[in-house]
C-alpha cells in the first residue's frame, strides 16, 4: 500500500502534469491567434493594393499622367478607343463683352527656359476689338488662320508677337492625333512637346465662362473642326503650342479657343491625317509624328 507521503507525490506531479498541459495549450492558442492575425493583415494589404490598381487603371490618360512624375506634355490626350464619348456643344461666343483693351499677364518660367530666342509681348493696352488673318506657310501647304481678339485677347497677342519674332517660322508640327481627338499639333520648335517661349498665361475662352471648381470643366464639350486651340500641361500654362482641329473632338473646355482654320486649311490638313501618324506617342497622350512632315516654314500676319 502506498504511504501518504507516496500518494502526495503523486498528486504533486499529476497536478504539475495538468498544469504543463494548460500551459501549452495557452501557448498553441497564442501562437494561433498571432498566424491568424498575420494571414488577416495580408489580406487587407492585398486588397488594398488591388484596390489602388483598378482605381488607377480605370482613369483616364490624363488622370494617370496626373499621378506620374513625367514632365508636362503640353499635349491634350487622346481618348483610349475610336469612339468619341459624348459631349457638350462648346458657346460660341462671350456671353457678356470684353471691355475695348485688356491687360495681360506673361510670367517667366522657372527652370524652363525658351526654346528658341524671343521677347516677351507687350502687356497693357491690349485689344479685344477684331480678327486678325495669319498665313501658316508649311511644307504640306499654306493654311489661313483667323485669330479672333473677343475670344482670348491675351493669347493672340502672345501668338502674334511670336509670328512676328520669327518663332514659328522653321519648325515642326510634331504631333496628329487620329483616333479619339483629331489634331494636328505644332508651336515647339524643339518638336518633342516639351518646348515653349519662356513664358506662359492663363486660360481665356471658354475655359473663363465657367467658375473655378466646376464639374464641367473636366467634363467633354465638342472643339469643332476647323478651330485653334491652345495647348497646355495643366491650367493657365498657355505658351506657344496650338493645336489644329481638322475634325470635332471631344476635350474638356480647359484649352483655349482663339481662332478658326479656312476652308483650304482643312483641305491641307485632311491630306496630312489621311496619310495617319507614326504611333510614336501612343498609348499616352496619343498619335505621333504625322507620316507626311509637316514644318512651318513661315508664319506671317496681316497688316
Amino acid at each position: 500500500m502506498p504511504t501518504n507521503e507516496q500518494r502526495r507525490q503523486a498528486a504533486k506531479r499529476k497536478l504539475e502534469r495538468q498544469l504543463e498541459r494548460r500551459q501549452e495549450r495557452a501557448k498553441k492558442r497564442r501562437q494561433l491567434a498571432v498566424a491568424l492575425s498575420a494571414v488577416a493583415v495580408v489580406v487587407v494589404a492585398g486588397l488594398v493594393v488591388l484596390l489602388v490598381t483598378v482605381t488607377r487603371g480605370g482613369g483616364s490618360s490624363a488622370d494617370t499622367a496626373a499621378a506620374t512624375s513625367t514632365p508636362p506634355t503640353s499635349t491634350p490626350a487622346t481618348t483610349t478607343t475610336g469612339a468619341a464619348p459624348a459631349a457638350a456643344a462648346l458657346p460660341t461666343g462671350r456671353a457678356t463683352a470684353l471691355p475695348a483693351t485688356v491687360d495681360c499677364t506673361y510670367a517667366a518660367t522657372a527652370g524652363q527656359p525658351a526654346s528658341k530666342p524671343n521677347t516677351p509681348p507687350g502687356t497693357t493696352g491690349i485689344s479685344t476689338e477684331g480678327t486678325v488673318a495669319v498665313t501658316m506657310a508649311t511644307s504640306a501647304g499654306d493654311i489661313g488662320l483667323t485669330l479672333d481678339r473677343a475670344l482670348a485677347p491675351c493669347t493672340v497677342n502672345s501668338f502674334l508677337s511670336l509670328v512676328s519674332q520669327q518663332y514659328f517660322d522653321s519648325t515642326p508640327c510634331h504631333r496628329l492625333t487620329t483616333t479619339g481627338i483629331k489634331v494636328l499639333q505644332c508651336g515647339d520648335p524643339t518638336g518633342t512637346g516639351q518646348g515653349g517661349p519662356g513664358y506662359s498665361f492663363a486660360n481665356e475662352f471658354p475655359t473663363d465662362q465657367l467658375a473655378p471648381g466646376d464639374a464641367a470643366l473636366s467634363a467633354p464639350a465638342t472643339y469643332p473642326r476647323g478651330s485653334i486651340a491652345m495647348a497646355n500641361s495643366g491650367p493657365d500654362t498657355n505658351g506657344s503650342q496650338f493645336f489644329l482641329v481638322y475634325d470635332n473632338s471631344p476635350l474638356p473646355p480647359g484649352y483655349t479657343l482663339f481662332g478658326t482654320i479656312s476652308d483650304a486649311g482643312l483641305a491641307v490638313l485632311d491630306k496630312v491625317a489621311a496619310a495617319g501618324s507614326d504611333g510614336s506617342l501612343d498609348p499616352s497622350p496619343g498619335g505621333g509624328k504625322p507620316n507626311t512632315p509637316v514644318t512651318i516654314t513661315t508664319m506671317t500676319a496681316a497688316a
